[in-house]
């Protein structure tokens, strides 16, 4: 399977969710369903526990990055995918699917109140033009598709606090993060849910949903981090943009859920919007200061000419390395090298 090939799938298994969601939730309640498909993505992302090496394992994190886990979990684990089934509970999942590419834009706007990040007047042009396509969606349903839309946009906000949290984790890779955010809030949801009486759904019902979030959430995760490390993460996530799309053909197609004039016109700018707020990188003279971390990295991105005193096997690799002081000037995100503000 190519690069290309592995973002695709992981944007059609994730934007699949939805759909299905939606249909899980007839049996199901939302703590319930929230519970169960993070249990099912601790399952997918098991098998990372035994093939890392002990270097990025939970306890050898510091006190600050213990608390980013804890707040990527709070927020992106256990109210994020409740908040998502309430809204799913009171709209349509082509509309649902559609306003989650909320998430994209909420994790920019936090990234520039909260986390030193930048954003381009083309990217504020993509976040004003996602929040007009999600009242757009949302008014053609009324109020309920309002109160969905409010909804589905504290799931995007927590979303993106789980992003930004998640990205500066230093000492634990995606996977790793992922397999512990869906133990611990899968089995925080999932009690809930089981505390006023235990579902009498059937166990094809719960095998469902244990499926749903092993495929959608652990599977498409692992997928997409592989994509990326092939293709570079622009372009992996550019691919991976199309799973709200994606979610919302199945919707339409899978659920016979009708199209009104709202919805196609909410795509249409949708769709522009995303590309503006995607393309809205900024290129500036910046500095990085010395620091030292462990992440999985390559050796020819530009900040990672390190020499090895041992073999850690075949890049990317994630290691302890140091970084000196370095000043230059690229087209840039604001990942985990380049969280910092400008004039």
């Amino acid at each position: 399977m190519s690069a290309a090939t592995r973002a695709l799938v992981a944007a059609l298994l994730f934007g699949a969710s939805a759909p299905i969601c939606k249909v899980l939730l007839s049996e199901l309640g939302p703590f319930q369903v929230s519970g169960l498909l993070y249990l099912g993505a601790a399952v997918a992302t098991f098998p990372v526990q035994v093939r890392e090496p002990d270097r990025v394992a939970l306890r050898r994190l510091d006190q600050r990055n213990r608390w980013r886990l804890v707040g990527a979990i709070g927020a992106g684990g256990i109210l994020g995918p409740v908040l998502l089934m309430l809204g799913l509970e009171r709209a349509s999942a082509a509309s649902v699917s559609l306003m989650l590419n909320g998430e994209m834009a909420a994790t920019a706007v936090l990234g520039v109140l909260f986390f030193g990040d930048s954003l381009s007047r083309l990217g504020w042009v993509g976040v004003a033009g996602i929040v007009g396509a999600g009242a757009l969606i949302s008014g053609g349903a009324g109020w309920p598709g309002v109160a969905a839309a409010g909804l589905v946009g504290m799931a995007c906000a927590c979303w993106g606090l789980d992003n930004h949290w998640t990205a500066q984790i230093d000492g634990m890779s995606p996977a790793r993060s992922t397999f512990w955010k869906g133990l611990i809030a899968g089995c925080f949801n999932t009690a809930i849910g089981w505390i006023p009486a235990a579902p009498d759904a059937p166990w094809t019902t719960l095998s469902a949903a244990l499926a749903v979030g092993a495929l959608s959430y652990g599977a498409s995760i692992t997928l997409y981090i592989r994509s990326s490390q092939e293709l570079g993460a622009t372009r992996a996530q550019a691919l991976f943009a199309a799973a709200p799309f994606l979610g919302a053909l199945i919707a339409w197609v899978g659920l016979r859920e009708p199209i009104g004039w709202e919805l196609v016109a909410g795509t249409l700018l949708l769709i522009s919007s995303v590309s503006a707020l995607f393309w809205g990188q900024h290129d500036h003279l910046h500095e990085h200061d010395p620091i030292y971390h462990t992440h999985r990295h390559w050796h020819d991105d530009g900040h990672h000419d390190h020499d090895h005193a041992d073999d850690f096997g075949p890049e990317p690799h994630a290691h302890w390395h140091r970084h000196a002081r370095l000043v230059h000037r690229h087209p840039h995100w604001p990942d985990l090298h380049h969280r910092h503000s400008h004039g």
